[in-house]
């Protein structure tokens, strides 16, 4: 037994498991592009498979080998699943390693054994071992195959040691068919295979695994004989050596140039090819996608999938959309980048976009039609090449089609189809009734009645399609010729001008009836595109004009509602779970709802209806992504599996809706940051307050009081009372900025509560007066209330301290011997009061910023403060539901200015 080793990574086995999400071949090439999947690809497990190409090879017993191998050198493996089908040197290979227990599955009375995925995430090793990597799962599990499983392993950061033959890989399914016979129902898709870190070639010549297989060492399951003999015949295990070793050697060469390529290595690199495969809605069109793929790999080429949509011909039913849908759906499993465009001519349309993207060779299946059919109607083939220029175009072979496994039905039965003729036959019978009306009426020339079979050919045109309409024409002449042309109520011609006639109006009514079906089919795939892009500008503008995320997520189900026809759900992240943000009113949700919402959120991608995950169950979860994140999960419960094109529309959808969503989040983050950087702010202003204007009096206390406390000095009385005044100076001070720390903690925290009542401006100067009564010694005030001013409803102690901070800033920004005027004035029913000083004034520049908290202007007789107390006076003014502002005096100075109203609401009296 040999082994052919390629290896992606120097070190696969090295460091810990890490959690991630998938990197699928056509993610891989748009890596540089994303920086979210590059982080993905970091954090996901590595897969090392052990490849054969055919079973008995010992693809098992070399996992377990190496398996055994890592457990001696320390490494955390466990067994997920192995088939040792009973063989004693696989059962001894499996001594020493820990087995997880299979999840049992009850299935038609049966009991099936099933890997146990969670309970694998749940113990998370460091590698597991996955036997049989195609192996189909029970119903009702997770996912139908197991290679899904193991992309949830690797998701999870777990390395995986698996076994598969070449017979499975997707791209090869028709390869095989046709070497050994045999149809592959189980296959593994392209894309996991080219993502593997490592591939293992485990080789057998042929000679001795069939003595392996005479000797009972190969398990085949319950083959019949004829079965196993016809597989296990020495050409076909040649041919499927060679695709195994050919399947091998791709990728080490492919690793080879990567390694030139990372270490800038130079090399005879060939220019770049890209290659395009048409597809239709034929069941054969998946044998073109697997040959695509197999081409793209020999060639090493970016491979595109396409289908045109040609107006001409008409739309496909629904048995043809689904046969359509699933034929896309494999190219984007193999990792094509599929796209559907609209144009009049296939081959026009395939040259024009081969031509754009820089298209090198086109893929085209052999047409099935008729050789009468291509003559009368042209053939794509033919025109694609003359069209092609420098293009090489294959030209593939339909194959055996008793190879095709699921057989073509038609949607529409017979009784459809014959009523749609019974119509065209009516709308004709019609025609020529309004004919012999107008003929008796007024006698006419039989060729002016042409006219009225155009006229009908046109109707079942646009009505029926373009089939009954041909139908209509071949009628409209048979319909002519029997009623109006003589001889009368035969289909003899006496007149053989009249066959130029029947050719014109034959002739004419086919080309009509083309052109009108094709501008109906144009017409309706306009509208349909139209209406799509018509909901998702509307998204796009309704999204766009609102910043409340309530809003913005009513509008993301009603829309999604609108458009997919379905009751909808959307889920949101909160408190470290999914939450319903909203629904539609007729949603209801399932028992696992919850569940399945939340695996895709943590998974970032589908799941449920249409997808690989959870296929059974009822809703269909698309994530919300964006560059960075999943914002959420939307939830539909659609009546059938979502197609291709609603998947696009679908996409559309969530990447307009997660970056709304986004945009909100990001929006609410700048403003908490702008609250943050405001908090520091405020608490830097407040430390360097605390460092500054709290210091100062401590200290000066502190010296006084020492000073007297000691006790070698002696001071009289005079000094001794100088000492404590300017102690209790110093101290009043000290509280009264603590004191404004502590109301404008209040004002911000919304906890100051006012207890109006009447009292006289006098009595309110008087308290003021009285708190500054020190400060104010010597200091000439000039008080000036008329003497019928009406009381005002205030908060005494609130106020007074307003007129206290007011007349302190005044004593700070004006020379000692200039008077400081309180003034007020009552204008309607509010009364204005000023508290106006002499001092030099505020400068133009700072007067917007005076009552900000913290600001602090120089002062005149060198006196600072904490920049707290007009910020103070503005919020208990505005708590009374007042004004204050500042003016500069005509004569020097400033005038502060109080307006408060006479009748505020909720007085206390």
């Amino acid at each position: 037994m040999g082994a052919f080793v390629s290896n992606k990574s120097e070190n696969f086995d090295s460091g810990r498991p890490f959690v991630g999400g998938p990197v699928r071949d056509g993610q891989l090439r748009k890596a540089s592009h994303d920086t979210r999947v590059e982080q993905a690809k970091a954090r996901r497990g590595k897969l090392r498979i052990f490849l054969g190409y055919v079973s008995g090879v010992g693809k098992t017993y070399a996992m377990l080998e190496a398996a055994q191998w890592r457990r001696v050198e320390g490494a955390d493996i466990v067994v997920g699943y192995v088939e040792t089908h009973g063989y004693p040197d696989l059962e001894a290979l499996l001594e020493g390693l820990e087995v997880v227990p299979r999840r049992e599955v009850d299935y038609r009375g049966m009991s099936l054994a099933e890997m146990d995925t969670d309970a694998i995430l749940a113990r998370q090793p460091h590698i597991v071992l996955v036997d049989e990597l195609a192996h189909t799962n029970a119903p009702h599990s997770r996912h139908p195959k197991r290679y899904m499983d193991v992309e949830d392993l690797l998701d999870a950061g777990i390395n995986v040691y698996t076994t598969v033959n070449v017979q499975h890989i997707e791209s090869l399914r028709d390869v095989i068919s046709h070497i050994t016979g045999i149809y592959i129902d189980e296959t593994v898709p392209d894309y996991l295979f080219d993502a593997s870190d490592q591939i293992e070639l485990i080789d057998i010549v042929p000679e001795d695994l069939l003595r392996r297989l005479d000797e009972g060492k190969v398990y085949v399951s319950e083959l019949a004989e004829r079965t196993i003999r016809k597989f296990f015949r020495p050409g076909n295990l040649t041919a499927l050596r060679e695709l195994a070793m050919r399947q091998t050697a791709r990728r080490v060469d492919h690793q080879m140039r990567a390694y030139m390529q990372t270490r800038d290595i130079p090399g005879p690199w060939a220019a770049s090819e890209r290659l395009l495969v048409c597809i239709s809605a034929s069941p054969m069109s998946g044998r073109l996608v697997r040959t695509g793929c197999r081409l793209s790999q020999e060639l090493d080429a970016e491979w595109y999938v396409v289908y045109v949509d040609d107006a001409a011909h008409t739309p496909l039913d629904n048995t043809d959309r689904e046969q359509l849908n699933e034929t896309l759906n494999l190219a984007e499993s193999l990792g094509a980048r599929v796209d559907m465009i609209t144009g009049t001519s296939v081959a026009d349309a395939l040259v024009a976009y081969a031509r754009h993207n820089n298209i090198t060779k086109i893929v085209i299946g052999q047409p099935l039609r008729p050789r009468w059919q291509e003559m009368l109607y042209g053939s794509v083939v033919t025109r694609l090449v003359r069209q092609s220029g420098p293009i090489d175009i294959y030209v593939m072979n339909s194959g055996d089609q008793q190879l095709t496994p699921k057989p073509r039905t038609k949607q529409q039965s017979q009784i459809d189809q014959a009523t749609d003729l019974f119509k065209a036959v009516a709308i004709v019978l019609l025609a020529t009734l309004a004919s012999a009306l107008l003929n008796v009426m007024v006698s006419l020339n039989p060729a002016n009645l042409v006219m009225f079979y155009l006229l009908a050919v046109v109707i079942v045109a646009l009505w029926l399609g373009y089939g009954p309409s041909i139908v209509t024409a071949i009628c409209s002449v048979l319909a002519f010729n029997f009623f109006f042309v003589p001889p009368q109520y035969t289909l003899q011609v006496a007149d053989a001008q009249y066959l130029l006639t029947f050719l014109g109006l034959l002739g004419t009514g086919i080309v009509i009836a083309r052109l009108t079906s094709r501008a109906r089919n144009q017409t309706e795939a306009a509208r349909q595109r139209e209406q799509e892009t018509a909901q998702l500008y509307s998204l796009s503008r309704e999204l766009s004009a609102t910043v409340e995320r309530s809003t913005i997520v009513q509008r993301i189900v009603s829309h999604t509602y609108q458009t997919f026809h379905c009751e909808t759900a959307l889920y949101l992240p909160e408190a470290g779970g999914l939450k319903l943000a909203y629904k539609t009113d007729g949603f209801q949700s399932e028992k696992d709802e919850a569940d399945l919402a939340q695996w895709s959120y943590e998974q970032a991608k589908p799941t449920g209806k249409g997808t690989n995950t959870i296929p059974r169950a009822v809703g269909h979860y698309a994530p919300l992504r964006t560059a960075q994140q999943t914002i959420g999960v939307l939830v539909l419960h659609l009546q059938k599996p979502i197609s291709l094109t609603q998947q696009r529309l679908l996409d559309a959808f969530t990447t307009q809706s997660a970056l709304a969503i986004e945009a909100v989040q990001l929006g609410e983050e700048a403003q908490q940051a702008r609250l943050l950087r405001e908090k520091e702010k405020l608490q830097s202003a407040v430390l360097n307050s605390i460092s500054h204007d709290l210091r100062t009096p401590l200290v000066s206390i502190t010296g006084s009081l020492s000073t007297l406390l000691e006790s070698d000095t002696h001071f009289d009385e005079a000094m001794q009372h100088d000492l404590l005044t300017g102690a209790y100076s110093e101290a009043e001070r000290l509280n009264r900025l603590v004191g404004n720390l502590l109301d404008m903690s209040r004002l911000e925290a919304g906890s100051m509560k006012l207890k109006r009542d009447l009292y006289d401006l006098s009595e309110v100067i008087g308290v003021a007066r009285s708190q500054l009564r020190e400060q104010l010694a010597g200091r000439q005030i000039i008080i000036n209330i008329p003497d019928d001013l009406p009381m005002i409803p205030i908060d005494l102690t609130l106020f007074a301290q307003v007129i206290v901070n007011l007349l302190d800033n005044a004593m700070k920004y004006s020379e000692p011997d200039t008077p400081i005027e309180i003034g007020a004035i009552q204008t309607d029913d509010h009364i204005e009061i000023s508290v106006a000083d002499r001092g030099v004034g505020i400068p133009e520049d700072e007067i917007p910023h005076i009552f900000e908290k913290f600001y602090r202007a120089t002062t005149v007789n060198g006196q600072g403060g904490s920049g707290l107390g007009l910020s103070i006076c503005q919020g208990i003014v505005e708590a009374h539901g007042g004004k204050i502002w500042v003016e500069r005096r005509s004569e020097g100075g400033t005038c502060f200015i109080i307006s408060l109203s006479l009748q505020p609401e909720n007085l206390m009296l």
